[in-house]
């Protein structure tokens, strides 16, 4: 291994943050990195441990450390960065990445970091509520903006959301599209309906949703957990909730291609979304700044708080076989864009300005 090639990142569990590491530690393996990934939050279950095991050059520690957004007091998450600053430290990494600005709050790692925000309370609060923040909120927000400032490097999935990262925290990200590789086994077009996530998030407005389900003649389903590990959770009274699946068994749901539906308020980047439009679905998206950045001419928008519209534009696209057919072309073709591959290559031209910076 070349100088300068070994990575302590974080990940987590719970969501998005877990493939999205896999997806990046299977695309460094060929460009001669190795990571270490340092598990904070939930343990992993054996089905992902074993996903993980498969990557090559990939290496988990469970830490047992709480997840920022679950910890109790800032006391805690600060526990945590000195916990891993002591692991970057005990295996020589080269470069952290952290996906929680919040575990860099004290400067305490020796090695550079590089902060990748995916989401945060303070913009998720601005998407979805009003108001100030609450006291919970404000002091994890104080600790993300500490932590960027402490970053070497910042970066956020979507430019539109690198732009509203800038104006809360006044730190200007680079860009790197996520990446997602789903294989999908051929099956015929059937007509009903797909949505997945934290269906428990707010965020993801899937009441918008279950209200539109009730207007729409073909079943809704909806993949994901309803009840989040801090106890919030969401009771749907229209759509069919599948419950958490495995990657093999949403590949099946996707290989009918349904129409795939977000009414997501916030969304920094959406790789529900991607793996839908990979599998050739075509997409009724909301319409906010990060899908329009990356769904545009690919999706149809509605407004995220419109059940009508939502229903209406699905309605739309299941009556109309051969237009539905050109948009799962269409998001296909945009979705090979997104490549792990891609985000790679461009998470490793950071690494190594990162690494020619510490040199020098």
């Amino acid at each position: 291994m070349s100088p300068g090639r070994h990575l302590l990142l974080t990940g987590d569990a719970v969501g998005g943050v877990w493939q999205y590491s896999l997806e990046l530690a299977a695309a460094l393996a060929p460009l001669g990195y190795q990571v270490t990934m340092a598990i904070v939050g939930p343990e992993p279950d054996d089905a992902q441990r074993a996903s993980a095991a498969a990557i090559p050059g990939l290496h988990l520690v469970e830490t047992g450390l709480d997840l920022d957004w679950l910890a109790q007091d800032a006391a805690s998450v600060q526990a945590a960065e000195r916990r891993l600053a002591q692991l970057a430290a005990d295996i020589h990494a080269d470069i952290v990445q952290l996906h929680s600005p919040a575990l860099a709050s004290l400067g305490a790692f020796a090695s550079p970091v590089l902060s990748i925000l995916h989401s945060c309370v303070a913009s998720w609060w601005q998407a979805v509520r009003t108001g100030p923040l609450p006291d919970d909120f404000a002091w994890r927000t104080a600790l993300v903006a500490d932590g960027l400032r402490r970053s070497a490097l910042v970066a956020t999935p979507t430019a539109a959301f690198g732009e509203t990262v800038r104006a809360l925290y006044g730190v200007r990200p680079i860009t790197v599209h996520n990446g997602r590789t789903i294989p999908v086994p051929a099956a015929a077009m059937q007509d009903h309906v797909f949505t997945a996530g934290r269906l428990w998030d707010e965020g993801k407005n899937l009441r918008t949703l279950d209200e539109a389900a009730q207007h729409i003649g073909v079943p809704f389903k909806a993949a994901g957990p309803l009840r989040a590990p801090h106890g919030e959770a969401i009771g749907l009274r229209h759509i069919h909730a599948l419950g958490s699946l495995d990657g093999d068994a949403l590949a099946r749901q996707l290989a009918s291609r349904p129409v795939f539906a977000s009414a997501a308020l916030y969304e920094p980047f959406g790789l529900a979304v991607l793996e839908a439009a990979s599998a050739g679905c075509a997409l009724v998206l909301s319409d906010i700044p990060t899908f329009r950045e990356l769904w545009d001419g690919a999706a149809l928008f509605v407004d995220p708080r419109d059940a009508q519209g939502f229903a209406r534009a699905i309605e739309d696209r299941i009556a109309d076989l051969p237009d539905r057919i050109d948009a799962g072309r269409r998001a296909a073709a945009r979705a090979a864009t997104y490549t792990p591959a891609r985000m790679g290559a461009q998470m490793a031209s950071l690494y190594a300005r990162l690494a020619q910076r510490s040199a020098a």
